[in-house]
């Protein structure tokens, strides 16, 4: 009675008190665990559902408790080992298998686990037609295991729950550029602006998409709109800044990139594209100690190798020029070498067939 007028304090010591005269009362312990959920005590929750599971292995909703406490202390590998036998156990379709199937892949999709999640999600989801949250998540796991159509399927039916998802929207856009429709990913990304102009990173997927397309005029207003939404978004300044670049704008994109590199380290595209601007305002020791930091976080990237060698050209360093540019030279030829292989499906350096 105590306890199920929310005085948790006196009840747990009428439960503690039970505890002392009856040290194996599966019950007591139990309800002690109840109590530690309720006040967020997790981890002392967990020890106390454990001690009452081992006293009393048949009392009902333990292991579900036990699952519970788990999860919401973060344990969610363990809370899994939990909810999966319970699954299997519980009646299809009830309400208690909708809980364990989307416990078990929110757990998953906690860790990163998306392929793992999406089927339990899915079950979940089918058992729950109105539950849109719940549709999100399984699409992001859907995307993240690049299980692309069913990203699109569950858009489908986000937009059935929500007609204007502007999170839909992306997750649809990003399906359709993975699958390599760029027209149909962008034209997800702008009803996802028109549904939501101020959803963090709408207006930069946009801008990236048509970035990735060349089509730079378009992009510049997507990434300054974003960074209105956002002014410390790092990636939409140096993505801004290389349009700029790409469009003979140098003096727009530097103070974009020296701000961006104060914000954030370690992008090789802002450390290039300073280099870049440096080199050709002919600050020559700078421009070399952004190209090096570009080379050490993209050493395969011919770009690289090819601005750095017409750096050194440029500074009399010829040998280490020469380097560089063989170097380009390596990268170039073994990409070619690859897409003959890939076009022909064989080696390109195996040996021609003999003559019959």
């Amino acid at each position: 009675m105590i306890e199920q007028q929310g005085n948790n304090a006196e009840a747990e010591i009428a439960w503690r008190a039970v505890v002392k005269a009856h040290p194996a009362n599966a019950e007591a312990y139990a309800h002690l665990g109840l109590l530690a959920a309720r006040q967020e005590h997790y981890k002392e929750a967990v020890s106390l559902y454990r001690k009452a599971l081992q006293l009393g292995p048949k009392m009902p909703a333990l292991e579900l408790n036990l699952g519970l406490a788990l999860f919401k202390g973060g344990e969610l590998k363990e809370s899994i080992t939990v909810f999966v036998p319970l699954l299997k156990s519980a009646s299809p379709g009830s309400p208690q298998a909708l809980q364990l199937a989307t416990l078990t892949g929110m757990a998953h999709y906690g860790l990163g686990e998306y392929a793992a999640a999406a089927p339990f999600l899915k079950q979940a989801a089918a058992a729950d037609p109105q539950n849109l949250p719940l549709r999100l998540a399984l699409a992001h796991s859907c995307l993240w295991s690049k299980q692309y159509q069913c990203v699109m399927d569950v858009y489908h039916e986000i937009l059935s729950l929500n007609a204007e998802s502007a999170e839909a929207d992306m997750l649809a856009g990003e399906a359709l550029d993975e699958l390599k429709d760029s027209t149909g990913a962008i034209e997800q990304f702008r009803a996802a602006v028109k549904a939501d102009p101020k959803m963090p990173d709408v207006h930069f997927g946009l801008g990236y998409l048509l970035w990735t397309k060349r089509r730079y005029t378009e992009a510049v207003p997507e990434f300054e709109s974003e960074l209105v939404n956002n002014p410390v978004h790092a990636e939409a300044m140096v993505y801004l800044a290389d349009a700029h670049i790409q469009l003979n704008q140098p003096e727009l994109a530097l103070p974009l990139l020296e701000k961006a590199v104060q914000l954030e380290t370690g992008r090789e595209l802002t450390h290039l594209d300073l280099g870049v601007l440096y080199a050709e305002a002919g600050r020559k020791d700078d421009a070399l100690r952004e190209m090096k930091e570009a080379e050490r976080l993209a050493p395969a990237d011919v770009n690289v190798h090819w601005r750095l060698g017409r750096l050194y050209r440029a500074m009399g360093r010829k040998d280490e020029a020469k380097t560089e540019l063989e170097l380009a030279s390596k990268i170039t030829q073994a990409a070619d070498s690859a897409l003959v292989e890939k076009l022909n499906g064989k080696p390109a350096n195996a040996a021609p067939a003999p003559e019959k």
